[in-house]
């Protein structure tokens, strides 16, 4: 008997089947899913900044040659972003891998990426740049689910799908010269989409580790280590008394937004959203060009146009809004 009370009192404390607790247990098959809306506006403005200079950049390369330009871009920079170079308190010191992977970062995504870019634009047309470089969201998805095994889902798949929809519409609907560019100035530019791909990519794989700013500012002075010598011979055959005072300042606020801004945004936003996802907000580059060219060029916006900027809204909200638990996604097959 004795037993049996012990037995039925450890029964009664600590039970299978205890009372339930007073304490409110959180409920968490309800919770929302974290959405980082700033590291989407960081990815966003990045690349809509990118597309605004696409247009300077076209004047600038009319007054200087295309190593110079990108020599004082990368100068520039580098003076305004010294302090960057610091290691912030807490990161961690950079590894062999790490500066290997800056040195590439810096060769295709500084240095490639801009002598790709400016000598393309100068030999293509505006169609074949337009249609080219709507294809760099399949790009960075391609390479990320390939390199980095991101898994693609199938929102961001469809959103790839009406980004680079979007922007051959409206390179099309602008198409008003009915050339078709030089086959090495296509070539140039799909070299660009290629490098700015691999920039992203690699930019996921820094931003684990070593903060934004100082991203920012190793990969700026490595390309300007690698694009000195060619700046250097084309600045000994140059009249730098014939650039006026607007043209230089023009060429500073150029080397600042695009070495320093741009780059700082987007390696803020890659700590947070995929490299897949991010590719997407590519989009914006050419579709902040165009927006340029309407509000500043007073160019008129028909019917073709309007479709393909909704198309490349809807990409990007189709790659950023929040997915359902079980939602498909498109894994890379297992290999080495």
């Amino acid at each position: 008997m004795v037993r049996q009370r012990r037995w039925t009192a450890g029964t009664r404390a600590a039970g299978p089947f205890p009372r339930p607790s007073s304490t409110p247990v959180p409920d968490t098959t309800s919770a929302r899913p974290f959405v980082p809306w700033l590291a989407y506006a960081a990815l966003a403005a990045s690349m809509a900044v990118v597309g605004s200079y696409v247009g300077a950049s076209k004047l600038l390369v009319a007054v200087f040659p295309v190593f110079l330009l990108a020599w004082l871009r990368f100068a520039i920079a580098a003076v305004a972003m010294a302090s960057w170079l610091r290691r912030q308190p807490g990161e961690a010191p950079l590894t062999a891998r790490d500066r290997r992977l800056l040195v590439v970062e810096s060769f295709f995504g500084n240095f490639l990426f801009s002598i790709c870019m400016l000598y393309g634009v100068s030999m293509s047309s505006a169609l074949a740049a337009g249609v080219i470089m709507a294809a760099l969201p399949g790009m960075v998805a391609l390479l990320s689910w390939w390199w980095l095994r991101e898994r693609i889902g199938v929102r961001v798949l469809a959103g790839i799908v009406c980004a680079v929809a979007g922007i051959a519409l409206v390179s099309i609907a602008r198409h008003d010269e009915g050339g078709t560019g030089s086959l090495l100035g296509n070539l140039l530019l799909l070299g660009a989409v290629f490098c700015e791909a691999t920039y992203v990519v690699i930019g996921k794989r820094l931003t684990g580790r070593v903060s934004a700013k100082r991203i920012s500012a190793l990969i700026n002075l490595w390309g300007l280590a690698f694009v000195t010598p060619l700046g250097l011979w084309q600045a000994m055959k140059f009249d730098f008394t014939a650039v006026s005072a607007p043209t230089w300042a023009g060429l500073v606020a150029y080397a600042i937004a695009a070495s320093m801004i741009t780059v700082w945004l987007w390696m803020t936003g890659l700590r947070r959203v995929p490299a897949a996802q991010a590719g997407v907000f590519t989009v914006l580059l050419p579709i902040s060009a165009a927006a340029v060219g309407v509000l500043w060029l007073g160019e008129a916006v028909d019917g073709p146009q309007a479709l393909a900027f909704a198309l490349a809204l809807a990409g990007v909200l189709l790659a950023t809004w929040p997915s359902r638990p079980g939602m498909p996604r498109v894994d890379r097959p297992p290999g080495p």
